[in-house]
């Protein structure tokens, strides 16, 4: 069996990052955050390895938005700090996301030199317009060729997308996910975006000039997003925002479509189509449906959503697993 894949997430916001997008707060991500010098890094991966004694399979990760825009040498020691861990078999190699306008060749060079694997870029919307909207300050055609650099340079391709944004749609959403697919992303995340005290967004916000998505447009969105992603053979890494305590109305969170569980809601839905089509013409009420032990909670629906809703409609059923099953396959025992 395939061993588990995780990351050992290290967060290094890019505290002078020259572009101001609308829905960011970098100055208060990065106060709420501990940035590790680069010589403090390996107690960190330390941690995250003595946590498990189950074989993993591990790569260090630099989140935080902008790695190949810190100062080079500054770059390069954080890198450095990784590799004892890479040459001793503990992490098979290094992620890292940045943006589209921050890669050419000879970054490229050097990431490969330090074992990177997987370049993650904060693409969030293909639509120029409504990229200038957000202030993202590149273009999608910075986001196209960017991305045939890191594939020609032998990287995993990663494309974040985000939907909300000024100007944006549901269309152009869906146009994103596309193009995402086109430029051969292997990896993708979906984020809603949010509105955070202290931003242009806020302001925008506060003046009726940007109305957020509510949070049932949000999760029907990202079923659509997430599925076509799935059909088209992008691994989806993440829906949602992680939860933290800024995220929250009583720190920086103002508006926007944040729930603790963003993903289990999405997959709840998209579970509920499923069953509705599976149960389409059973006249049965009293049904076992057997499904894959990943998916079981899913399934269910987020506290027991789709239970109650198909209880609702007069089924009575009962959810078994079975780990044989495809993903998405479901077996339905008549009672």
């Amino acid at each position: 069996m395939k061993p588990k894949h995780n990351n050992i997430p290290i967060f290094i916001p890019e505290l002078a990052c020259p572009h101001r997008c609308v829905f960011c707060n970098q100055s208060k991500i990065s106060a709420s955050l501990s940035i590790p010098e680069p010589e403090g890094i390996g107690e960190i991966i330390e941690k995250y390895i003595q946590s498990t004694t189950e074989p993993r399979e591990r790569e260090i990760a630099f989140f935080g938005g902008n790695f190949t825009g810190i100062p080079i040498e500054l770059q390069k020691r954080y890198l450095q700090a990784a590799q004892t861990y890479i040459l001793s078999g503990h992490v098979s190699g290094i992620r890292l996301s940045t943006r589209p306008d921050y890669i050419n060749p000879t970054i490229l060079k050097m990431l490969k030199k330090y074992h990177v694997l997987a370049i993650e870029l904060g693409a969030q919307s293909t639509d120029d317009t409504v990229l200038r909207k957000s202030g993202r300050g590149h273009t999608a055609r910075d986001i196209q060729e960017a991305s045939k650099m890191i594939l020609d340079t032998g990287f995993e391709l990663g494309l974040q997308m985000m939907i909300g944004l000024p100007g944006d749609t549901s269309e152009k959403s869906m146009q994103t996910a596309r193009d995402i697919v086109a430029f051969g992303a292997q990896t993708t995340r979906i984020y809603p975006t949010l509105v955070i005290q202290e931003t242009q967004l806020s302001n925008l916000y506060h003046n009726q000039k940007y109305f957020p998505l509510s949070l049932d447009e949000a999760v029907l969105l990202s079923k659509n997003l997430y599925s076509y992603f799935e059909a088209s053979q992008v691994r989806v890494i993440r829906v949602g925002l992680h939860p933290s305590e800024e995220l929250s109305p009583e720190k920086s969170l103002i508006a926007g479509p944040f729930h603790k569980s963003f993903k289990e809601l999405v997959m709840t839905d998209l579970w509920k189509d499923i069953l509705s089509k599976k149960l389409n013409g059973i006249f049965y009420k009293k049904i076992d449906v057997i499904v894959n032990n990943t998916q079981l909670n899913f399934a269910v629906g987020y506290e027991s959503k789709n239970k109650q809703y198909f209880e609702n409609n007069g089924y009575q059923l009962k959810f078994k697993t079975d780990p044989f099953l495809s993903k998405y396959d479901v077996q339905i025992i008549l009672k």
